[in-house]
């Protein structure tokens, strides 16, 4: 994927970067812990959610699919952690109806945040109308209280300016982060997809987050990531609000990188 001199710069500078204790901590903080696999369980999800509770603090959140946000509100019950959950995943060919209702469904269930499959292969072939509804209705399903993370699914672009245009897109319809990917397609994330969205972000006329998710499964290819949020927003800029993590393997490469052991259960090494 083509990038400006500029984002290139940035992606070169963060595939350099070393990884540090404080690295994995920072990143620690910023993970969705998921688990969105065909074999999941009730068991599966209490397990997913009794890992986000870890030994060098919590993660942000747990992401689960919509049948098991009821489950994880009751193992997390009074803990720091959202609850986080998909909707028109991972193909992205729901009616804006058919989302509207399973994101009303899964909030009152509990969950804090929806993460939505903008309709990506309908923009790629031109549609523009009937993404943007989808994700309005989305939007005005989670109201104001709920955050709404838009899923790009940027591996499936065939040329960043049209990566752009969609998260462009996605932002005028009501986005709070923009996430790279399902992590179902390959290529997933990628720092140059990366690079873009971050761009958008960063002339977006309000605050607008970053999500990267797919195949990301060790300290390292986390630290570039957030050291290109870094380097393209400002130092200060990465928090829970503002920087997210989609993964389920790399928990156990955070703890192991801050001096704890593995911490193995049913949904560990699966999710994206």
């Amino acid at each position: 994927m083509k990038l400006t001199d500029e984002l290139q710069r940035a992606v070169d500078a963060a595939c350099e970067v070393e990884v540090t204790a404080d690295t994995a901590r920072r990143v620690l903080a910023l993970l969705d812990l998921t688990s969105l696999n065909d074999g999941d369980t009730r068991e599966s999800a209490k397990a997913l959610c009794a890992r986000a509770l870890t030994p060098a603090g919590p993660v942000a959140a747990v992401c689960v699919w919509p049948r098991f946000v009821k489950t994880a509100r009751a193992a997390l019950k009074g803990a720091p952690v959202k609850i986080a959950t998909v909707v028109n995943f991972p193909a992205g060919e729901s009616t804006a109806a058919e989302v509207a209702a399973e994101t009303r469904a899964a909030i009152a269930d509990g969950a804090d945040e929806i993460d939505v499959v903008l309709p990506y292969r309908a923009f790629i072939d031109g549609e523009r109308t009937r993404p943007l509804n989808l994700l309005r209705a989305c939007r005005e399903a989670c109201g104001e209280g709920v955050v709404m993370k838009v899923i790009l699914e940027s591996g499936a672009f065939p040329d960043p300016d049209l990566l752009s245009w969609a998260a462009r897109d996605a932002i005028a319809a009501g986005a709070d982060y923009l996430k790279t990917s399902t992590g179902k397609i390959t290529p997933a994330a990628t720092l140059a997809a990366a690079a873009l969205i971050l761009e958008a972000i960063g002339q977006s006329k309000r605050p607008v987050g970053f999500k990267a998710s797919g195949g990301i499964r060790d300290t390292a290819a986390a630290a570039a990531y957030l050291h290109l949020a870094d380097g393209l927003r400002g130092p200060t800029w990465a928090t829970p609000a503002t920087v997210r993590f989609g993964a389920s393997g790399l928990l156990d490469a955070l703890l192991a990188d801050l001096g704890h052991a593995p911490v193995e259960s049913a949904a560990a090494g699966k999710g994206y």
